[in-house]
């Protein structure tokens, strides 16, 4: 509804105040729109899930209505505009040194804190891409009027700009504890959280240990291992992220420390594996030999989980025995092969002889 309508419909008013209406009205004006039809529930209108308990109370009988804002009327003669809605870390900035009437400006220069952020010029817009909290201040902006001639430059009121904190530095725990006897499941996880506003902002989250990446960019925040060794003891750190990577934080550092069995426990009795004659030109494998050394651990694609699999020495025993012994067939197929070819080459010359003996 037109402001203009408002005025006239209410009680009688003086033509003094009338017409002060109307030349307030002609000298600024704003248009406030809604996009989207009104109608119940049934309107495209209709939103058809809200984010917070906060917006729930804007949905009345079937209707929706759109989030508030605040309108503040100046009556200077220049103006900064600033964000509406709160500013966090990795948000665009922009702000704008608005004249009276849209009038040219020259000789425009921003300041935070009292300090210029550059020097004069014909821009009446600020920007930085992706603000810090150390970007927080009060703000404001100088300019002269172009069509006016020279003059001296007007000062805007100063706007307190406050950059958020978008999640806090993470911290790496181990559950159930940091303290972990061999064969023993760990899991580390990378704590941090995100303010109610931005509950829909995705991070990643990577893991280190020892100087080198364990996984990196998961959406998941924990690290399994199933079973601890003494190869997975060291000093992990996590990080978190912003999907663009324009927050990042990372954690102090946690010591996971990895004890052997108890002295208590006797080792299990392992059977020597039946010996297998060696091929020709072959040495036999010896069991008693040491397990080969554990793979390093390998990370995992973006977005995905990282579990840590713990490394079977007995498994990689048996592993390396049965590829010796594959090897070892192997050469023995080999040969098999070169006798074969040697006794189809005698038997066709042993052919080809009698052949020629009745011709």
């Amino acid at each position: 509804m037109d402001l203009g309508c408002v005025l006239a419909a209410r009680a009688p008013f003086s033509p003094a105040v009338l017409w002060a209406a109307q030349m307030l009205l002609v000298a600024s004006s704003e248009t406030l729109q809604c996009q989207g039809p009104v109608s119940t529930r049934d309107s495209s209108c209709h939103t058809g899930a809200l984010e917070n308990s906060r917006e729930k109370d804007f949905q009345v009988k079937g209707y929706t209505f759109s989030k508030p804002f605040h309108l503040i009327v100046s009556y200077d003669w220049l103006v900064l505009q600033g964000p509406a809605m709160p500013v966090f870390e990795g948000d665009p900035l922009v702000l704008r040194c608005q004249a009276w009437q849209g009038w040219p400006l020259t000789q425009v220069t921003f300041y935070r804190d009292g300090s210029p952020l550059g020097p004069p010029g014909p821009h009446w817009e600020f920007s930085i891409a992706a603000v810090r909290e150390a970007d927080s201040g009060q703000y404001h902006c100088s300019a002269a009027f172009r069509s006016l001639g020279p003059g001296n430059p007007e000062t805007a009121a100063s706007v307190a700009i406050t950059v958020q904190e978008l999640f806090p530095v993470p911290v790496l725990r181990a559950t159930p504890s940091a303290e972990a006897q061999e064969g023993d499941a760990v899991t580390l996880i990378c704590q941090t959280k995100l303010p109610p506003q931005r509950s829909a902002t995705h991070l990643l989250f990577s893991f280190h240990k020892d100087g080198r990446t364990v996984c990196d960019r998961a959406l998941s925040p924990e690290l399994q291992i199933p079973a601890v060794s003494a190869a997975h003891a060291g000093s992990y750190w996590c990080e978190a992220t912003t999907e663009d990577s324009q927050v990042w934080k990372q954690s102090p550092r946690l010591e996971v420390r990895v004890q052997g069995p108890p002295s208590s426990a006797a080792p299990p009795a392992l059977s020597p594996a039946p010996q297998e004659s060696a091929a020709p030109g072959t040495t036999a494998t010896d069991p008693s030999e040491p397990p080969p050394a554990s793979p390093p651990l390998s990370s995992e694609g973006p977005g995905q989980p990282c579990p840590l699999q713990a490394p079977d020495p007995h498994l990689h025993h048996q592993m390396g025995l049965l590829l010796k012994q594959m090897q070892d067939m192997t050469a023995l197929l080999g040969h098999l092969v070169v006798e074969l070819r040697d006794l189809s080459g005698r038997l066709k010359l042993q052919t080809s002889k009698g052949r020629a003996k009745y011709e």
